[in-house]
């Protein structure tokens, strides 16, 4: 689904991602992790067609985000670490403004909505404004309006942000379903490493714009005992070991 080859992107002197090669297959969730400025960012830009590559392709779903942009932004949704909305449409307006503008036929566009509004238990407040609506209720619209048109693709960027426990908890199974049973592709950059650890088919560790370790969690941890570091029981233990052998620090 994803097929990125020697993906360079430079800011005048400064190099945000260096020669990156990633494939990820069909049905995936995939973790993207690294601490801040490791250039996470920077590489979903390039996924979702906001920023241009330096060097090097990104392919997704068979097209070049470079040259058949309007392709992959059609197969596939992409959810920002910040939900926005527009203040003075209502829930269920926004649904359908989202849905008109991947022109989804009203019948099937009708029958979306209603599922999201179901699956994201927005029944409560689809009908009132935005303005009103706290991050956590952004959160779940935005997340539901990314679902509509059934991507092939998710690219989502801190999902867990502002939802509570319950609204968390809905969120990983529906995105395990979406992976497992309607085989899209989850491409998720996340803090949060218990998420990653309980989500992910795969992890792939950036720091200072390369990949240092990609695989499953038990792939990541072979890979310490290799380099001679005990093998650690947590992702967190991991990532701190990985990242800060690259030269950064603790933080993420």
């Amino acid at each position: 689904m994803i097929d990125i080859r020697n993906l360079t992107k430079r800011y005048g002197e400064k190099i945000a991602v260096r020669d990156l090669s990633l494939t990820l297959r069909e049905g995936e969730i995939f973790a993207f992790l690294g601490p801040n400025g490791a250039g996470k960012t920077t590489t979903i830009k390039i996924i979702t067609g906001l920023v241009k590559p330096t060097s090097g392709t990104a392919i997704v779903g068979g097209h070049d985000i470079a040259t058949d942009g309007l392709a992959v932004k059609a197969l596939m949704s992409y959810v920002p670490d910040e939900p926005y909305l527009y203040d003075k449409l209502t829930a269920r307006e926004f649904l359908r403004m989202i849905g008109d503008l991947y022109r989804m036929p009203p019948e099937r566009l009708t029958d979306r909505i209603a599922k999201m509004i179901k699956a994201f238990e927005l029944e409560s407040f689809v009908d009132d404004l935005c303005e009103s609506f706290s991050h956590g209720m952004k959160q779940r619209v935005v997340i539901a309006s990314a679902l509509l048109h059934e991507p092939r693709l998710l690219v989502i960027d801190e999902p867990m942000v502002g939802l509570d426990p319950k609204s968390a908890r809905t969120l990983k199974d529906l995105l395990g379903r979406l992976a497992r049973e309607d085989r899209v592709t989850i491409f998720m950059s996340t803090h949060t490493l218990s998420v990653a650890e309980e989500l992910a088919d795969r992890i792939g560790i950036l720091s200072k714009g390369q990949l240092v370790a990609l695989g499953t969690l038990e792939e990541l941890r072979a890979l310490q005992q290799k380099r001679g570091v005990p093998g650690h029981q947590r992702l967190e233990d991991l990532f701190l070991d990985l990242t800060e052998a690259n030269g950064n620090g603790s933080g993420a």
